[in-house]
Protein backbone atom coordinates (compact mmCIF):
# COMPACT_ATOMS: atom_id res chain seq x y z
CA UNK A 1 0.00 0.00 0.00
CA UNK A 2 1.39 3.45 -0.88
CA UNK A 3 1.76 5.78 2.11
CA UNK A 4 -1.22 8.03 2.81
CA UNK A 5 -0.67 11.42 1.25
CA UNK A 6 -0.64 14.34 3.67
CA UNK A 7 -2.06 17.64 2.44
CA UNK A 8 0.22 20.53 3.29
CA UNK A 9 0.02 24.19 2.35
CA UNK A 10 1.26 27.64 3.29
CA UNK A 11 -1.33 29.77 5.07
CA UNK A 12 -1.71 32.73 7.37
CA UNK A 13 -3.21 31.64 10.69
CA UNK A 14 -5.23 33.84 13.04
CA UNK A 15 -5.83 32.64 16.60
CA UNK A 16 -8.01 34.69 18.94
CA UNK A 17 -9.64 34.36 22.32
CA UNK A 18 -11.73 36.51 24.64
CA UNK A 19 -9.68 38.12 27.40
CA UNK A 20 -11.13 37.44 30.85
CA UNK A 21 -13.76 35.06 29.45
CA UNK A 22 -14.18 33.12 32.72
CA UNK A 23 -14.73 36.35 34.65
CA UNK A 24 -17.31 37.58 32.12
CA UNK A 25 -19.18 34.27 32.13
CA UNK A 26 -19.13 34.13 35.93
CA UNK A 27 -20.57 37.65 36.20
CA UNK A 28 -23.23 37.36 33.46
CA UNK A 29 -23.33 34.12 31.48
CA UNK A 30 -26.35 34.81 29.30
CA UNK A 31 -25.44 38.43 28.61
CA UNK A 32 -21.86 37.56 27.69
CA UNK A 33 -22.91 34.81 25.29
CA UNK A 34 -25.52 37.13 23.72
CA UNK A 35 -22.97 39.94 23.16
CA UNK A 36 -20.38 37.51 21.81
CA UNK A 37 -22.90 36.07 19.35
CA UNK A 38 -23.81 39.59 18.21
CA UNK A 39 -20.13 40.42 17.61
CA UNK A 40 -19.79 37.28 15.49
CA UNK A 41 -22.88 37.97 13.42
CA UNK A 42 -22.51 41.73 12.92
CA UNK A 43 -18.75 42.19 12.65
CA UNK A 44 -16.44 39.18 12.86
CA UNK A 45 -18.03 36.78 10.34
CA UNK A 46 -18.60 39.47 7.67
CA UNK A 47 -14.96 40.61 7.97
CA UNK A 48 -13.69 37.03 7.71
CA UNK A 49 -15.72 36.53 4.53
CA UNK A 50 -14.61 39.89 3.11
CA UNK A 51 -10.96 38.90 3.46
CA UNK A 52 -11.45 35.33 2.18
CA UNK A 53 -10.85 33.67 5.51
CA UNK A 54 -12.08 30.26 6.59
CA UNK A 55 -13.18 29.54 10.15
CA UNK A 56 -11.47 26.28 11.11
CA UNK A 57 -12.89 25.88 14.61
CA UNK A 58 -14.68 27.81 17.33
CA UNK A 59 -14.36 27.14 21.06
CA UNK A 60 -16.29 28.80 23.84
CA UNK A 61 -13.96 31.80 23.97
CA UNK A 62 -11.71 31.30 20.96
CA UNK A 63 -11.59 31.06 17.19
CA UNK A 64 -9.04 29.70 14.68
CA UNK A 65 -9.08 31.05 11.12
CA UNK A 66 -6.91 30.50 8.05
CA UNK A 67 -6.35 33.12 5.36
CA UNK A 68 -4.77 32.94 1.89
CA UNK A 69 -2.24 35.67 2.69
CA UNK A 70 -0.59 37.54 5.53
CA UNK A 71 -2.01 40.86 4.32
CA UNK A 72 -5.57 39.51 4.26
CA UNK A 73 -5.22 38.11 7.78
CA UNK A 74 -3.67 41.35 9.04
CA UNK A 75 -6.39 43.56 7.54
CA UNK A 76 -9.14 41.36 8.96
CA UNK A 77 -7.60 41.38 12.44
CA UNK A 78 -7.12 45.16 12.47
CA UNK A 79 -10.63 45.92 11.21
CA UNK A 80 -12.24 43.53 13.69
CA UNK A 81 -10.28 44.93 16.63
CA UNK A 82 -11.10 48.51 15.66
CA UNK A 83 -14.79 47.65 15.27
CA UNK A 84 -14.98 45.97 18.67
CA UNK A 85 -13.11 48.87 20.28
CA UNK A 86 -15.67 51.32 18.87
CA UNK A 87 -18.52 49.18 20.19
CA UNK A 88 -16.90 48.95 23.63
CA UNK A 89 -16.94 52.73 24.04
CA UNK A 90 -20.61 52.46 24.99
CA UNK A 91 -20.06 49.54 27.39
CA UNK A 92 -18.97 49.68 31.01
CA UNK A 93 -15.47 48.31 31.56
CA UNK A 94 -16.66 45.16 33.34
CA UNK A 95 -18.91 44.19 30.37
CA UNK A 96 -16.47 44.77 27.52
CA UNK A 97 -15.62 41.83 25.28
CA UNK A 98 -12.01 42.20 24.12
CA UNK A 99 -10.14 39.75 21.93
CA UNK A 100 -6.45 38.91 22.00
CA UNK A 101 -5.16 38.03 18.52
CA UNK A 102 -2.06 36.19 17.32
CA UNK A 103 -1.01 35.93 13.65
CA UNK A 104 1.58 33.71 12.01
CA UNK A 105 2.28 32.50 8.50
CA UNK A 106 3.66 29.01 8.03
CA UNK A 107 3.34 25.50 6.69
CA UNK A 108 0.26 23.64 7.93
CA UNK A 109 -1.25 20.18 7.59
CA UNK A 110 -4.92 19.94 6.54
CA UNK A 111 -6.78 16.95 7.94
CA UNK A 112 -10.57 16.51 7.73
CA UNK A 113 -11.08 20.24 7.55
CA UNK A 114 -8.89 20.90 10.59
CA UNK A 115 -5.43 22.45 10.41
CA UNK A 116 -2.44 21.27 12.41
CA UNK A 117 1.26 21.88 12.76
CA UNK A 118 3.85 24.35 13.96
CA UNK A 119 2.22 27.27 12.16
CA UNK A 120 -0.96 26.84 14.21
CA UNK A 121 0.95 26.44 17.48
CA UNK A 122 2.97 29.62 16.93
CA UNK A 123 -0.20 31.64 16.23
CA UNK A 124 -1.77 30.34 19.45
CA UNK A 125 1.31 31.31 21.49
CA UNK A 126 1.37 34.78 19.93
CA UNK A 127 -2.26 35.24 20.90
CA UNK A 128 -1.29 34.55 24.53
CA UNK A 129 1.28 37.38 24.35
CA UNK A 130 -1.25 39.94 23.09
CA UNK A 131 -2.95 42.44 25.37
CA UNK A 132 -6.77 42.55 25.54
CA UNK A 133 -7.80 44.29 22.32
CA UNK A 134 -4.30 43.82 20.92
CA UNK A 135 -2.56 41.94 18.11
CA UNK A 136 0.83 40.18 18.15
CA UNK A 137 2.35 38.90 14.91
CA UNK A 138 5.40 36.90 13.90
CA UNK A 139 8.22 38.27 11.77
CA UNK A 140 6.83 36.47 8.72
CA UNK A 141 3.52 38.34 8.99
CA UNK A 142 5.34 41.61 9.69
CA UNK A 143 7.56 41.30 6.61
CA UNK A 144 4.54 40.87 4.30
CA UNK A 145 2.17 43.33 6.02
CA UNK A 146 4.45 46.29 6.82
CA UNK A 147 3.65 49.16 4.47
CA UNK A 148 0.51 47.43 3.18
CA UNK A 149 -1.66 47.71 6.30
CA UNK A 150 -2.24 51.04 8.03
CA UNK A 151 -0.78 50.20 11.42
CA UNK A 152 2.40 50.84 13.36
CA UNK A 153 4.40 47.86 14.61
CA UNK A 154 6.55 47.74 17.73
CA UNK A 155 9.39 45.22 17.78
CA UNK A 156 9.17 43.08 20.94
CA UNK A 157 12.37 41.20 20.12
CA UNK A 158 12.85 37.46 20.07
CA UNK A 159 10.51 35.55 22.38
CA UNK A 160 10.81 31.96 23.56
CA UNK A 161 7.27 30.64 23.09
CA UNK A 162 6.02 27.65 25.07
CA UNK A 163 6.75 24.31 23.37
CA UNK A 164 8.22 26.05 20.31
CA UNK A 165 11.79 24.89 19.82
CA UNK A 166 13.19 28.11 18.32
CA UNK A 167 12.88 31.76 19.38
CA UNK A 168 10.31 33.76 17.38
CA UNK A 169 10.66 37.48 16.66
CA UNK A 170 7.41 39.13 17.70
CA UNK A 171 5.83 42.47 16.74
CA UNK A 172 3.01 44.21 18.57
CA UNK A 173 0.45 46.31 16.70
CA UNK A 174 0.01 49.69 18.37
CA UNK A 175 -3.72 50.14 18.62
CA UNK A 176 -3.95 53.94 18.69
CA UNK A 177 -1.38 54.52 15.95
CA UNK A 178 0.99 56.19 18.37
CA UNK A 179 4.61 55.57 17.43
CA UNK A 180 6.47 53.20 19.69
CA UNK A 181 7.98 54.92 22.66
CA UNK A 182 11.73 55.28 22.47
CA UNK A 183 13.48 53.47 25.24
CA UNK A 184 15.03 55.88 27.71
CA UNK A 185 18.68 56.76 27.33
CA UNK A 186 20.60 55.31 30.25
CA UNK A 187 23.40 57.28 31.84
CA UNK A 188 26.91 55.92 31.42
CA UNK A 189 28.32 54.19 34.52
CA UNK A 190 31.25 55.68 36.38
CA UNK A 191 33.63 53.10 34.91
CA UNK A 192 34.36 51.82 31.39
CA UNK A 193 31.27 50.05 30.05
CA UNK A 194 30.72 47.55 27.25
CA UNK A 195 28.05 45.39 25.61
CA UNK A 196 28.94 42.35 23.50
CA UNK A 197 26.39 41.82 20.74
CA UNK A 198 25.63 38.34 19.36
CA UNK A 199 28.29 37.28 16.87
CA UNK A 200 27.20 36.23 13.39
CA UNK A 201 27.34 32.52 12.67
CA UNK A 202 29.36 32.39 9.43
CA UNK A 203 29.57 28.59 9.30
CA UNK A 204 26.73 28.22 6.80
CA UNK A 205 25.05 25.75 9.15
CA UNK A 206 22.14 27.01 11.31
CA UNK A 207 22.80 24.10 13.69
CA UNK A 208 26.05 25.86 14.70
CA UNK A 209 24.17 28.88 16.06
CA UNK A 210 24.52 27.57 19.61
CA UNK A 211 28.31 27.45 19.16
CA UNK A 212 28.56 31.11 18.10
CA UNK A 213 26.28 32.10 21.00
CA UNK A 214 28.44 30.08 23.39
CA UNK A 215 31.58 31.88 22.23
CA UNK A 216 29.94 35.23 22.97
CA UNK A 217 28.70 34.05 26.36
CA UNK A 218 32.23 33.08 27.37
CA UNK A 219 33.67 36.40 26.17
CA UNK A 220 31.01 38.25 28.21
CA UNK A 221 31.85 36.15 31.26
CA UNK A 222 35.58 36.79 30.87
CA UNK A 223 35.07 40.53 30.48
CA UNK A 224 32.71 40.56 33.47
CA UNK A 225 35.44 39.25 35.74
CA UNK A 226 37.52 42.38 35.11
CA UNK A 227 36.31 44.29 38.13
CA UNK A 228 36.77 47.80 36.81
CA UNK A 229 34.58 47.12 33.75
CA UNK A 230 30.78 47.48 33.61
CA UNK A 231 29.52 44.69 31.36
CA UNK A 232 25.94 44.30 30.11
CA UNK A 233 24.44 40.85 30.65
CA UNK A 234 23.95 38.41 27.79
CA UNK A 235 20.15 38.40 27.99
CA UNK A 236 20.00 42.12 27.20
CA UNK A 237 22.68 42.23 24.51
CA UNK A 238 21.06 39.22 22.81
CA UNK A 239 17.81 41.16 22.27
CA UNK A 240 19.64 42.60 19.24
CA UNK A 241 20.27 39.15 17.75
CA UNK A 242 19.40 38.90 14.06
CA UNK A 243 18.78 42.65 13.72
CA UNK A 244 20.58 45.33 11.76
CA UNK A 245 21.53 47.69 14.57
CA UNK A 246 22.63 51.26 15.00
CA UNK A 247 25.54 51.04 17.42
CA UNK A 248 24.80 54.51 18.79
CA UNK A 249 21.24 53.41 19.61
CA UNK A 250 22.57 50.26 21.28
CA UNK A 251 24.82 52.42 23.41
CA UNK A 252 21.95 54.68 24.42
CA UNK A 253 19.52 51.86 25.24
CA UNK A 254 22.03 49.78 27.18
CA UNK A 255 23.90 52.70 28.74
CA UNK A 256 27.40 51.72 27.57
CA UNK A 257 30.31 53.44 25.87
CA UNK A 258 31.68 50.48 23.92
CA UNK A 259 30.01 47.84 21.77
CA UNK A 260 31.80 44.69 20.59
CA UNK A 261 30.53 43.04 17.39
CA UNK A 262 31.92 40.03 15.56
CA UNK A 263 31.46 36.73 13.80
CA UNK A 264 32.40 33.07 14.23
CA UNK A 265 33.25 30.70 11.41
CA UNK A 266 33.63 27.02 12.29
CA UNK A 267 34.76 24.63 9.55
CA UNK A 268 36.02 21.07 10.14
CA UNK A 269 38.55 21.51 12.95
CA UNK A 270 39.29 25.22 12.43
CA UNK A 271 37.69 28.32 13.95
CA UNK A 272 37.96 31.99 13.03
CA UNK A 273 36.69 34.68 15.41
CA UNK A 274 36.53 38.26 14.16
CA UNK A 275 35.78 41.23 16.34
CA UNK A 276 35.40 44.96 16.12
CA UNK A 277 35.11 47.39 18.99
CA UNK A 278 33.04 50.55 18.43
CA UNK A 279 32.78 53.67 20.57
CA UNK A 280 29.00 53.93 20.79
CA UNK A 281 29.11 57.59 21.80
CA UNK A 282 30.65 58.58 18.46
CA UNK A 283 30.13 55.53 16.21
CA UNK A 284 33.86 55.33 15.45
CA UNK A 285 35.73 52.03 15.19
CA UNK A 286 38.32 51.69 17.92
CA UNK A 287 39.75 48.28 17.06
CA UNK A 288 39.25 45.32 14.73
CA UNK A 289 41.06 41.99 14.41
CA UNK A 290 40.57 38.31 13.65
CA UNK A 291 41.81 35.22 15.48
CA UNK A 292 42.39 31.85 13.81
CA UNK A 293 43.09 28.52 15.45
CA UNK A 294 42.30 24.85 15.76
CA UNK A 295 39.00 23.88 17.36
CA UNK A 296 40.80 22.46 20.39
CA UNK A 297 42.38 25.92 20.92
CA UNK A 298 38.99 27.60 21.27
CA UNK A 299 39.58 28.73 24.85
CA UNK A 300 42.88 30.32 23.84
CA UNK A 301 41.11 32.17 21.01
CA UNK A 302 38.49 33.48 23.45
CA UNK A 303 41.26 34.66 25.80
CA UNK A 304 42.98 36.51 22.96
CA UNK A 305 39.76 38.31 22.02
CA UNK A 306 39.10 39.25 25.66
CA UNK A 307 42.61 40.45 26.40
CA UNK A 308 42.73 42.48 23.17
CA UNK A 309 39.44 44.21 23.94
CA UNK A 310 40.36 44.93 27.55
CA UNK A 311 43.77 46.20 26.53
CA UNK A 312 42.23 48.65 24.08
CA UNK A 313 39.73 49.98 26.61
CA UNK A 314 42.36 50.49 29.28
CA UNK A 315 46.02 50.38 28.14
CA UNK A 316 47.19 50.42 31.76
CA UNK A 317 45.40 47.19 32.56
CA UNK A 318 47.02 45.34 35.42
CA UNK A 319 48.34 41.91 34.51
CA UNK A 320 46.48 40.32 37.41
CA UNK A 321 43.14 41.44 35.98
CA UNK A 322 43.94 39.78 32.65
CA UNK A 323 44.86 36.56 34.43
CA UNK A 324 41.64 36.71 36.43
CA UNK A 325 39.69 36.61 33.16
CA UNK A 326 41.72 33.75 31.65
CA UNK A 327 40.41 30.61 33.30
CA UNK A 328 40.01 27.58 31.11
CA UNK A 329 36.83 25.76 32.21
CA UNK A 330 37.70 22.29 30.90
CA UNK A 331 40.32 20.47 28.85
CA UNK A 332 37.63 18.66 26.88
CA UNK A 333 36.08 20.37 23.89
CA UNK A 334 33.43 17.62 23.73
CA UNK A 335 32.28 18.36 27.29
CA UNK A 336 32.24 22.09 26.54
CA UNK A 337 30.18 21.51 23.38
CA UNK A 338 27.62 19.42 25.27
CA UNK A 339 27.33 22.12 27.94
CA UNK A 340 26.67 24.79 25.28
CA UNK A 341 23.97 22.62 23.71
CA UNK A 342 22.30 22.15 27.10
CA UNK A 343 22.50 25.88 27.85
CA UNK A 344 20.52 26.59 24.69
CA UNK A 345 17.78 24.07 25.60
CA UNK A 346 17.10 23.93 29.34
CA UNK A 347 14.30 26.53 29.56
CA UNK A 348 12.49 25.88 26.25
CA UNK A 349 10.08 23.16 27.43
CA UNK A 350 9.90 20.17 29.77
CA UNK A 351 11.10 17.84 27.02
CA UNK A 352 13.96 20.20 26.16
CA UNK A 353 14.85 20.44 29.85
CA UNK A 354 15.15 16.64 30.02
CA UNK A 355 17.29 16.65 26.89
CA UNK A 356 19.53 19.31 28.49
CA UNK A 357 19.96 17.08 31.55
CA UNK A 358 20.97 14.16 29.30
CA UNK A 359 23.55 16.35 27.57
CA UNK A 360 24.91 17.54 30.92
CA UNK A 361 25.27 13.99 32.23
CA UNK A 362 27.31 13.12 29.14
CA UNK A 363 29.50 16.18 29.72
CA UNK A 364 30.07 15.12 33.33
CA UNK A 365 31.01 11.61 32.21
CA UNK A 366 33.63 13.07 29.86
CA UNK A 367 35.07 15.53 32.42
CA UNK A 368 33.94 14.89 36.03
CA UNK A 369 35.93 17.94 37.24
CA UNK A 370 34.15 20.43 34.92
CA UNK A 371 31.91 22.44 37.27
CA UNK A 372 29.58 24.17 34.79
CA UNK A 373 27.48 21.08 33.88
CA UNK A 374 26.85 20.38 37.58
CA UNK A 375 25.62 23.93 38.15
CA UNK A 376 23.33 23.89 35.13
CA UNK A 377 22.02 20.42 36.04
CA UNK A 378 21.10 21.69 39.52
CA UNK A 379 19.43 24.67 37.90
CA UNK A 380 17.48 22.37 35.54
CA UNK A 381 16.15 20.42 38.54
CA UNK A 382 15.14 23.61 40.29
CA UNK A 383 13.48 24.95 37.12
CA UNK A 384 11.42 21.76 36.77
CA UNK A 385 9.97 22.20 40.28
CA UNK A 386 9.30 25.93 39.85
CA UNK A 387 7.45 25.36 36.56
CA UNK A 388 5.43 22.49 38.01
CA UNK A 389 6.89 20.05 35.49
CA UNK A 390 7.57 17.58 38.31
CA UNK A 391 5.73 17.06 41.57
CA UNK A 392 7.07 18.75 44.74
CA UNK A 393 6.84 15.29 46.34
CA UNK A 394 9.33 13.74 43.87
CA UNK A 395 12.00 12.95 46.48
CA UNK A 396 14.42 11.35 44.00
CA UNK A 397 14.49 14.39 41.70
CA UNK A 398 14.87 16.68 44.72
CA UNK A 399 17.80 14.69 46.10
CA UNK A 400 19.52 14.62 42.70
CA UNK A 401 19.15 18.40 42.32
CA UNK A 402 20.66 18.99 45.77
CA UNK A 403 23.51 16.57 44.99
CA UNK A 404 24.31 18.40 41.77
CA UNK A 405 24.20 21.79 43.53
CA UNK A 406 26.66 20.64 46.20
CA UNK A 407 29.04 19.16 43.62
CA UNK A 408 28.84 22.37 41.58
CA UNK A 409 29.69 24.44 44.67
CA UNK A 410 32.68 22.28 45.57
CA UNK A 411 34.09 22.11 42.03
CA UNK A 412 33.28 25.66 40.92
CA UNK A 413 34.81 27.76 43.67
CA UNK A 414 36.14 30.21 41.08
CA UNK A 415 33.31 30.02 38.55
CA UNK A 416 30.73 32.75 39.24
CA UNK A 417 28.07 31.34 36.87
CA UNK A 418 28.30 27.93 38.50
CA UNK A 419 28.20 29.47 41.98
CA UNK A 420 25.02 31.51 41.52
CA UNK A 421 23.23 28.55 39.94
CA UNK A 422 24.36 26.27 42.75
CA UNK A 423 23.47 28.84 45.41
CA UNK A 424 19.98 29.51 44.10
CA UNK A 425 19.26 25.79 43.56
CA UNK A 426 20.64 24.81 46.97
CA UNK A 427 18.61 27.51 48.73
CA UNK A 428 15.30 26.57 47.13
CA UNK A 429 15.76 22.81 46.92
CA UNK A 430 17.20 22.17 50.38
CA UNK A 431 16.01 25.27 52.27
CA UNK A 432 19.59 26.30 53.15
CA UNK A 433 19.05 29.96 52.31
CA UNK A 434 22.10 31.18 54.23
CA UNK A 435 24.35 28.65 52.47
CA UNK A 436 22.86 29.61 49.12
CA UNK A 437 23.43 33.32 49.77
CA UNK A 438 27.06 32.62 50.70
CA UNK A 439 27.63 30.97 47.31
CA UNK A 440 25.84 33.77 45.47
CA UNK A 441 27.84 36.43 47.35
CA UNK A 442 31.06 34.68 46.31
CA UNK A 443 29.83 34.74 42.71
CA UNK A 444 29.33 38.51 43.02
CA UNK A 445 32.78 38.95 44.50
CA UNK A 446 34.25 37.15 41.50
CA UNK A 447 31.94 38.84 38.98
CA UNK A 448 30.18 42.01 40.16
CA UNK A 449 28.75 42.35 36.62
CA UNK A 450 26.64 39.18 36.82
CA UNK A 451 23.02 40.26 36.39
CA UNK A 452 21.97 36.68 37.10
CA UNK A 453 23.85 36.59 40.40
CA UNK A 454 22.27 39.90 41.52
CA UNK A 455 18.86 38.48 40.54
CA UNK A 456 19.48 35.25 42.46
CA UNK A 457 20.68 37.23 45.47
CA UNK A 458 17.54 39.37 45.44
CA UNK A 459 15.16 36.44 45.23
CA UNK A 460 16.81 34.32 47.93
CA UNK A 461 17.07 37.32 50.27
CA UNK A 462 13.38 38.00 49.68
CA UNK A 463 12.48 34.52 50.91
CA UNK A 464 14.63 35.12 53.96
CA UNK A 465 12.66 38.32 54.68
CA UNK A 466 15.46 40.80 53.90
CA UNK A 467 13.13 42.49 51.42
CA UNK A 468 14.64 45.97 51.02
CA UNK A 469 18.12 44.60 50.29
CA UNK A 470 16.45 42.11 47.96
CA UNK A 471 14.82 44.92 45.98
CA UNK A 472 18.12 46.84 45.75
CA UNK A 473 19.86 43.75 44.35
CA UNK A 474 17.05 43.14 41.85
CA UNK A 475 17.35 46.76 40.69
CA UNK A 476 21.09 46.30 40.16
CA UNK A 477 20.31 43.22 38.07
CA UNK A 478 17.92 45.31 35.98
CA UNK A 479 20.59 47.97 35.34
CA UNK A 480 23.09 45.36 34.20
CA UNK A 481 20.50 43.81 31.87
CA UNK A 482 18.04 46.58 30.95
CA UNK A 483 16.59 44.83 27.86
CA UNK A 484 16.57 41.30 29.20
CA UNK A 485 14.50 38.95 27.03
CA UNK A 486 13.67 37.04 30.24
CA UNK A 487 12.93 40.11 32.35
CA UNK A 488 9.77 38.41 33.60
CA UNK A 489 11.96 36.09 35.68
CA UNK A 490 13.54 39.08 37.42
CA UNK A 491 10.07 40.57 37.90
CA UNK A 492 9.18 37.42 39.85
CA UNK A 493 11.85 38.52 42.33
CA UNK A 494 9.99 41.80 42.86
CA UNK A 495 6.74 39.82 43.22
CA UNK A 496 8.10 37.81 46.13
CA UNK A 497 10.00 40.73 47.70
CA UNK A 498 6.79 42.76 47.98
CA UNK A 499 4.73 39.74 49.01
CA UNK A 500 7.15 38.85 51.82
CA UNK A 501 7.04 42.51 52.94
CA UNK A 502 3.23 42.31 53.17
CA UNK A 503 2.70 44.71 50.25
CA UNK A 504 0.08 42.61 48.47
CA UNK A 505 -1.16 45.27 46.04
CA UNK A 506 2.41 45.86 44.83
CA UNK A 507 3.02 42.11 44.59
CA UNK A 508 -0.18 41.74 42.54
CA UNK A 509 0.88 44.56 40.19
CA UNK A 510 4.27 42.89 39.61
CA UNK A 511 2.41 39.63 38.88
CA UNK A 512 0.56 41.47 36.12
CA UNK A 513 3.89 42.49 34.58
CA UNK A 514 5.12 38.91 34.65
CA UNK A 515 1.91 37.50 33.20
CA UNK A 516 1.89 40.06 30.41
CA UNK A 517 5.20 38.62 29.19
CA UNK A 518 4.64 34.99 30.25
CA UNK A 519 0.89 34.36 30.58
CA UNK A 520 1.23 30.81 31.90
CA UNK A 521 4.19 31.21 34.28
CA UNK A 522 3.11 29.26 37.42
CA UNK A 523 4.91 31.25 40.18
CA UNK A 524 3.18 34.46 39.09
CA UNK A 525 -0.19 32.71 38.72
CA UNK A 526 0.18 31.31 42.25
CA UNK A 527 0.98 34.65 43.87
CA UNK A 528 -1.66 36.47 41.82
CA UNK A 529 -4.30 34.06 43.14
CA UNK A 530 -2.98 34.36 46.71
CA UNK A 531 -2.95 38.18 46.66
CA UNK A 532 -6.53 38.25 45.33
CA UNK A 533 -7.55 36.02 48.24
CA UNK A 534 -5.74 38.17 50.79
CA UNK A 535 -7.09 41.43 49.34
CA UNK A 536 -10.70 40.27 49.55
CA UNK A 537 -11.21 39.57 45.85
CA UNK A 538 -12.13 35.85 45.91
CA UNK A 539 -14.06 35.89 42.60
CA UNK A 540 -11.04 37.24 40.76
CA UNK A 541 -8.85 34.83 42.70
CA UNK A 542 -10.90 31.87 41.46
CA UNK A 543 -10.25 32.94 37.87
CA UNK A 544 -6.50 32.88 38.52
CA UNK A 545 -6.73 29.53 40.27
CA UNK A 546 -8.54 28.20 37.21
CA UNK A 547 -5.75 29.46 34.96
CA UNK A 548 -3.11 28.01 37.29
CA UNK A 549 -4.72 24.58 37.33
CA UNK A 550 -5.01 24.65 33.54
CA UNK A 551 -1.19 24.88 33.49
CA UNK A 552 -0.45 22.70 36.55
CA UNK A 553 -3.58 20.51 37.07
CA UNK A 554 -2.29 18.84 40.24
CA UNK A 555 -1.86 22.10 42.17
CA UNK A 556 -3.38 22.00 45.66
CA UNK A 557 -2.77 23.76 48.96
CA UNK A 558 -0.88 20.64 50.09
CA UNK A 559 1.40 20.62 47.05
CA UNK A 560 2.12 24.34 47.54
CA UNK A 561 3.05 23.65 51.16
CA UNK A 562 5.54 21.02 49.96
CA UNK A 563 7.01 23.37 47.34
CA UNK A 564 7.20 26.70 49.21
CA UNK A 565 7.55 25.33 52.71
CA UNK A 566 11.17 24.46 51.93
CA UNK A 567 12.35 28.03 51.40
CA UNK A 568 9.70 30.56 52.56
CA UNK A 569 11.59 31.24 55.77
CA UNK A 570 10.18 34.54 57.02
CA UNK A 571 7.96 33.66 60.02
CA UNK A 572 4.29 33.49 59.09
CA UNK A 573 4.84 34.02 55.37
CA UNK A 574 4.07 30.46 54.29
CA UNK A 575 0.77 30.27 56.18
CA UNK A 576 -0.24 33.68 54.83
CA UNK A 577 0.52 32.56 51.28
CA UNK A 578 -1.45 29.32 51.69
CA UNK A 579 -4.34 31.16 53.34
CA UNK A 580 -4.55 33.48 50.34
CA UNK A 581 -4.68 30.53 47.97
CA UNK A 582 -7.43 28.85 50.02
CA UNK A 583 -9.49 32.05 49.93
CA UNK A 584 -9.01 32.14 46.14
CA UNK A 585 -10.54 28.66 45.90
CA UNK A 586 -7.52 26.37 45.58
CA UNK A 587 -8.56 22.92 46.83
CA UNK A 588 -6.84 21.51 49.88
Amino acid sequence: MPPERVERKLAAILAADVAGYSRLIGADEEGTLRRLKAHRKELIDPKIAEHQGRVVKVTGDGILIEFPSAVAAMRCAVEVQRGIAEHNESETKDRRIEFRVGLHQGDIVVEDGDILGDGVNVAARLEALAEPGGICVSQRIHEDAVGKVDVIFEDMGEQQLKNIGRPVRVYRVLRDGTPAKERPTLALPDKPSIAVLPFQNMSGDPEQEYFADGIVEDIITALSRVHWLFVIARNSSFTFKGRAVDVKQVGRELGVRYVLEGSVRKATNRVRITGQLVDATTGTHVWADHFDGALDDIFDLQDRVTVSVVGIIEPKLRHAEIERARRKPTESLDAYDLYLRALARYNVSYEANLEALRLLRRAIEIDPEYSSPYGLAAWCSHYQRVRGWISPSDAAALAEGIRMAKLAASLGRDNPETLWMAGRALAELSGDLEGGIALIDRALTLNPNSANAWWASGLVRAFLGDTEVAIAHLEQSARLSPLDAFAFLRSVGFVFAHFMAGRYEEASAWCDKVLHEAPDYPPALRVKAATCGLLGRPDEGRVWVERLRAVNPDTTVSSMRLLYGVFMKKPGSLETFLDGMRKAGLPQ
